[in-house]
């Protein structure tokens, strides 16, 4: 017997987030990398490396073509719309946003083109791809809550079961989705072996949200009783709840309580809709019997108003406005109009907590000049006032009138308001405005971000809703879906293992030309034959050999590698596992003593503190160690976010030595050097390159002759465009290391962008003074 777990889901422009049901107490899906939400993003690296998925993905702000986002709205194409017999709402020119997409977008075939993997993908496959991902995540925080076992392998987890749950996904849609797209979601979980799947309106999940969270079930009294035994009737309440995102919005009219009567209806057919709501009520909340339910009235959905209108907006302000922007009108998929967009984010940002504000955008105008864009909220009410404050308006008096108009509905008590267009205080005017409210007037916002996922999970199968039996075509292009998806999973199984492999021959490379420097470095070869050896293993990983390799290849190479290093270095290797048995033996004797001594003090009631206790040297350094290793373990794996957290936490046990002799601190500097060059490498794979700066600082206090942290450094400011300074960091480690290749490597990058630039300003000043 199986216990079923429903997933909600929050499909969104930008990001997705999950819940889970009640049978993991409603627990929110974090990401691989800890965050709680994940970006719907996919990014194709090319043929030989695996896919980039949800939270691995790279930014979109960085993103080019093979990065592929929005994958909501790629699902709502023209035909799909025909199809399905709905009237699509239309977008003017100026703010279309799918126009500032950078990768390839086909409306009518619904698809999109991968320069990297030269393959065309519809939406529904990488909508699957994204899911495969989300499986992933639900199956392991499942697993983290239970404590059961599960393999993170992409093949352990293509199936449907963990522990024996059966995961169902629920996604919470917005109500103008038409059937085709409906079924186009539910046919991508099939892709990645989820069976059991289905689509709710979003109106209905928050309401669920705040049935559950916030209405207690007390209605109002209204007495009518004027002396001649008239009956006293219970008050429904009206909230109003307004949900803005990236891209889409939508109003909802909720009655809370009362008769249900929604002005209208003979007393059977009401008491029949009190009845079946009661039991759905039952059923959603698992609360005692009540007579006071939240309804959805009415709800108007918009899948073109968002807070993204208000960035094209702006942008095209500036573009048409701003003086150092006059010489040049920007494509929309261009790196400067993109990173103009960013800025134009940055401002709606500011101005969301602040009147007025400015950001600065880096090489954008003329000449490659940096332009200061300002702003204030008199300006977005004056560029937004018909596209987004007009629209707004309306859709919340035609979800009013479908209610049954304000005469029927009465007072709008409350007004709920969720999503991050909402945070706008514009767009808190609009909603203030439309419904004949003061400035005064208090908007909760007790709905937060995760609420359309949360009521997703909330709301049971409905017996009674008929979507149809799958077709023997619609069954046939699921069955292809899957084929692809599942193809698709091995071989990023595969590219994984692959990688995995590369690194280890990359370190092992890269600790034997450090090891020259370490207490046994005399022990290593000096002869030509073994220069060679380490030279063209490093050659051959940045060969197309090594490049289009199978794993088994890749198995055999470092098979070899290592026997041949067995051969070249026996007697370092030798000496250095002397060593390693050595520590490792009298760190063990060191913890059993210090155990002993925590015995002996807990005896004598002495509470033992880890983190201020003054530990012996070797029992301190054993912690450091622990950490260290469990870092490495981690980073192997390609978890840099967790590695990062360990190589800190290892540092902060490195700060409470004390007592040191000399030989102790050259130890403890030795280790912490090797420490925040760990981390730094582990903030440049996160792409975290101001914290990487940092780390390599702290790594050149500890020895500024460190040829690795000069290197580390040099990457940082490369990746920053900061060549020039780069250049210095790689002109004094070439000094102290003139024949390592991956100094030379980067010398070759770090030039070419310096003629590039030097190319870029002599044409200026040709252009400028002929």
């Amino acid at each position: 017997m199986t216990s079923s777990t429903i997933v909600g889901i929050d499909l969104g422009t930008l990001s997705t987030k999950i819940t889970l049901s009640s049978t993991h107490d409603f627990e929110i899906v974090r990401n691989a990398h800890g965050g709680h939400t994940t970006p719907t993003t996919v990014t194709f690296v090319g043929h030989t490396r695996p896919r980039l998925l949800g939270e691995d993905a790279v930014d979109i702000g960085r993103g080019d073509e093979n990065t592929v986002w929005m994958l909501d709205r790629l699902l709502l194409s023209n035909n799909n719309n025909a199809a399905a017999g709905t009237v699509q709402e239309e977008d003017n020119d100026e703010t279309c946003m799918e126009d500032f997409a950078r990768f390839q977008f086909d409306k009518e075939t619904n698809s999109v083109y991968i320069p990297n993997m030269d393959t065309t993908y519809d939406a529904t496959a990488l909508l699957a791809m994204l899911l495969g991902r989300v499986k992933r995540n639900v199956l392991a925080t499942i697993q983290r809550r239970t404590g059961g076992s599960s393999s993170t392998d992409d093949n352990n987890n293509n199936n449907n079961n963990n522990n024996n749950e059966e995961l169902e996904f629920v996604f919470a849609i917005p109500s103008n989705y038409p059937q085709v797209t409906r079924q186009a979601v539910m046919d991508a979980a099939y892709a990645v072996k989820v069976n059991k799947s289905r689509v709710v309106e979003g109106s209905r999940c928050l309401a669920a949200v705040y049935q559950r969270k916030f209405y207690d079930g007390c209605d109002v009294e209204n007495n009518n009783n004027n002396g001649d035994g008239g009956e006293t009737k219970k008050k429904k309440k009206i909230v109003l709840v307004v949900e803005m995102g990236h891209a889409r919005s939508s109003v909802s009219i909720l009655q809370c309580g009362g008769n249900n009567d929604n002005g209208g209806g003979d007393d059977e057919s009401k008491a029949s809709t009190t009845e079946e709501s009661k039991q759905e009520a039952s059923k959603q909340d698992k609360k005692e019997e009540t007579t006071s339910i939240v309804q959805v009235l009415s709800t108007v959905s918009s899948s073109t108003l968002g807070a993204a209108m208000i960035d094209i907006a702006l942008f095209h302000h500036f573009q048409s406005n701003h003086p150092s922007l006059s010489h040049t009108t920007l494509a929309p998929k261009s790196r400067p109009a993109q990173r103009l967009m960013e800025g134009c984010r940055k401002l709606k940002h500011i101005l969301s907590m602040l009147p007025e504000g400015s950001v600065t955008v880096e090489t954008i105008g003329k000449n490659d000049t940096d332009v200061s864009l300002s702003g204030n909220r008199e300006l977005l009410k004056q560029l937004c006032q018909e596209t987004v404050v007009n629209k707004l308006k309306s859709m919340i008096a035609e979800a009013i009138d479908e209610a049954g108009g304000i005469d029927v509905l009465g007072d709008i008590e409350s007004v709920e308001i969720t999503g991050g267009g909402t945070r706008i205080p514009m767009i808190q005017d609009a909603i203030r405005h439309a419904i004949g409210k003061s400035d005064g007037f208090v908007l909760s916002k007790s709905l937060d971000d995760t609420s359309l996922a949360f009521g997703a999970s909330l709301i049971p199968v409905d017996p009674s809703a008929t979507d149809g039996e799958v077709t023997a075509e619609q069954q046939e292009k699921r069955a292809q879906l899957l084929k692809n998806e599942m193809a698709m999973m091995d071989r990023d199984v595969q590219m994984v293992k692959k990688d995995k492999i590369r690194n280890q021959i990359e370190s092992h490379i890269l600790e034997l030309r450090s090891a020259r420097h370490s207490t046994h470095g005399s022990l290593l070869p000096s002869s030509d034959e073994f220069a060679s050896y380490l030279d063209d293993n490093d050659d051959w990983l940045f060969s197309d050999e090594c490049e289009n390799a199978t794993v088994e290849q890749m198995e055999e190479k470092w098979t070899q590698i290592q026997g041949k290093t067995r051969e070249f270095c026996a007697d370092y290797l030798a000496a250095t596992q002397a060593d390693a048995e050595r520590k490792e033996k009298e760190l063990e004797e060191e913890a059993k003593r210090a155990a002993a001594e925590q015995d002996a003090e807990a005896g004598d009631g002495e509470a033992e503190d880890h983190d201020t206790r003054k530990l012996p040297f070797k029992r301190r350094m054993e912690i450091v160690m622990k950490n260290k290793t469990e870092a490495n373990e981690l980073f192997s794996d390609g978890n840099y976010q967790h590695a990062a957290a360990r190589y800190a936490k290892a540092l902060s046990h490195c700060s409470k030595f004390f007592d040191l002799s000399p030989e102790q601190q050259n130890e403890v500097n030795d280790v912490k050097l090797s420490l925040y060059l760990n981390l730094a490498f582990a903030y440049i794979k996160l792409e975290k390159l101001d914290n990487a700066f940092l780390q390599c600082n702290e790594a050149l206090k500890c020895d500024a002759t460190s040829v690795k942290a000069l290197y580390r450094r040099a990457t940082v400011l490369y990746q920053k465009r900061k060549f020039d300074e780069a250049s210095k960091d790689l002109d004094v480690a070439e000094k102290l290391a003139p024949d390592d290749k991956a100094l030379k490597k980067l010398r070759v990058l770090v030039e070419k962008q310096v003629a590039k630039q030097k190319a870029k300003e002599k044409a200026m000043a040709k252009k400028m003074f002929g």
